[in-house]
């Protein structure tokens, strides 16, 4: 008797002990995060059933996927998710029983790379004292980087070709900060890893050799036969020109000033401290499976046959990145693109633009956040340092909202990713669809090859969602019913 009245108080001490563990680990998942609902923090639930049927009615009719996080006064009150992880065959036909996407679906974010990868990079080593925007690339990646620069003829010269001793000159001058800012002068890529593409128009040619073709076999190999080679298009700090060499470079500069591969380095400061488990580069070499992924492109890199390349890719890509430039020259881990996440470790991850801080610790100093928020030109205020900018313009509004202060920031991404930051309202939305996992709408030249059906749905717009948002902000209780019709005209 009164050793089953010790078993069975064993028992319930571990019982209790397990409930208490269970508890904790459930508290400590949204400590920092607690849930709510949008009316508790001024947003209407009108506006998210709007979002919701949209969706829906979209997959119904052929779209493949999405997820949507929001984050507002330091509570996540929204996330959601629709569709399969791949909705298509590779002959087109639509795949009727798929797997769900679930909130934990990672999403390929394509250029979103860029901000959580090598801007926060760039923003916490500053604030170590480990980086400055003002340090020149040749004094980190070595003066290989002007010495093998070519000659090419770009049409964008129009006859008047600034030459060689000038190209060199623009690229020994060139610093952290030309990269960020996408004022360097590159053009949009190099397209080192297709043997055929015509450097000189930035176009795609099954004819043309590309002189700056560098294979698909090592990082350093690209940046020896491919980086490095590549002149700038246009003068340094002209103007912006938009390109993935920049942050190509960035996420090299990042390696090669901490020791660390990319992925290394973000999950020791970021993610592993901040909790973060759905985040990562390469997920199928990192513990995760293709399921645990959205598809992208259903016949490989070949656009539905299309294109043609050593090495190219066949099969659907799920778990690896769809970029060409990162998944062939780079091992799929650069900075301009090849990181995967969920919305919602996303938008916890963006909370850190909004006053730098998670936990008690500070990860960005306010003054460097403001730096890298600020209008980088007077005559281009919809760029920071690396981030997109609203402005008083609205310049971002069709991805931002018309409603967006002028200080909200983001970014977006090929794949059909969205991320805005929006300062005045204390609020985070992630937007992460897969929007290129349908067939090419038109596959019959090159001049069609990146016209993804999926391009042709509302909620592949994207900014709809920010639309519906703030119609509904700060009308928790009203009838918005009308308004939201307005919306949709």
């Amino acid at each position: 008797m009164k050793k089953s009245r010790i078993l069975i108080i064993l028992i319930i001490a571990v019982l209790l002990i397990t409930g208490i563990i269970i508890f904790n680990k459930k508290g400590n998942e949204n400590k920092w995060f607690p849930v709510a609902e949008p009316e508790e923090v001024g947003l209407n639930k009108a506006s998210f059933d709007l979002i919701d049927e949209i969706i829906k009615t979209d997959i119904d009719n052929g779209f493949t996927s999405a997820q949507l996080a929001v984050i507002k006064d330091g509570k996540l009150v929204y996330q959601n998710s629709w569709g399969y992880t791949n909705s298509y065959n590779k002959d087109g036909t639509r795949i009727e029983n798929g797997t769900k996407v679930t909130n934990d679906t990672m999403y390929d974010l394509a250029s979103n790379t860029k901000m959580y990868s090598v801007v926060y990079a760039i923003q916490y080593m500053i604030d170590q004292k480990q980086i400055s925007l003002d340090d020149k690339v040749t004094d980190i990646l070595g003066t290989d980087f002007v010495d093998k620069t070519i000659e090419i003829n770009y049409e964008a010269y129009k006859g008047n070709s600034p030459g060689l001793d000038k190209i060199k000159e623009w690229k020994s001058n060139m610093t952290i900060k030309d990269l960020l800012t996408h004022m360097s002068g590159f053009p949009d890529s190099g397209h080192y890893h297709n043997d055929k593409f015509d450097i000189p128009k930035q176009s795609l040619s099954n004819d043309v050799d590309n002189i700056l073709y560098a294979g698909n076999e090592s990082k350093q190999r690209t940046l020896e036969e491919g980086l490095n080679k590549t002149p700038p298009m246009y003068e340094l700090d002209e103007d912006i020109y938009y390109s993935d060499i920049n942050y190509m470079l960035l996420g090299l500069i990042i390696e090669k000033k901490t020791g660390k591969d990319l992925n290394t380095y973000l999950k020791e400061t970021f993610w592993e401290p901040m909790g973060l488990k759905r985040i990562t580069y390469n997920p199928l070499e990192n513990g995760f499976n293709k399921d645990d992924c959205a598809a992208t492109e259903l016949n490989g890199n070949t656009r539905d046959g299309l294109i043609d390349f050593p090495k190219i890719r066949t099969e659907t890509i799920q778990g690896e990145v769809h970029d060409e430039e990162a998944y062939y020259t780079m091992g799929g881990m650069s900075g301009h693109a090849g990181l995967f996440a969920n919305a919602t470790d996303l938008a916890k991850l963006c909370t850190l633009m909004l006053d730098g801080t998670y936990e008690g610790k500070t990860y960005f100093k306010k003054e460097t956040i403001d730096e890298f928020i600020a209008p980088v030109r007077e005559d281009n205020i919809h760029y920071g340092i690396g981030w997109w900018r609203q402005g008083e313009n609205q310049k971002r509004k069709r991805y931002f909202s018309t409603m967006a202060p002028a200080s909200t920031i983001g970014h977006q991404g090929w794949t059909g990713t969205l991320t805005m930051i929006d300062y005045e309202n204390n609020m985070v939305v992630v937007f992460l669809t897969n929007s290129i996992n349908t067939p090419i709408y038109n596959a019959t030249s090159l001049e069609n090859a990146n016209d993804f059906a999926g391009k042709y749905y509302v909620t592949s717009s994207l900014g709809f969602i920010n639309q519906i948002i703030y119609t509904g902000l700060n009308k928790p209780k009203e009838d918005i019913s009308e308004e939201l019709k307005l919306v949709l005209i």
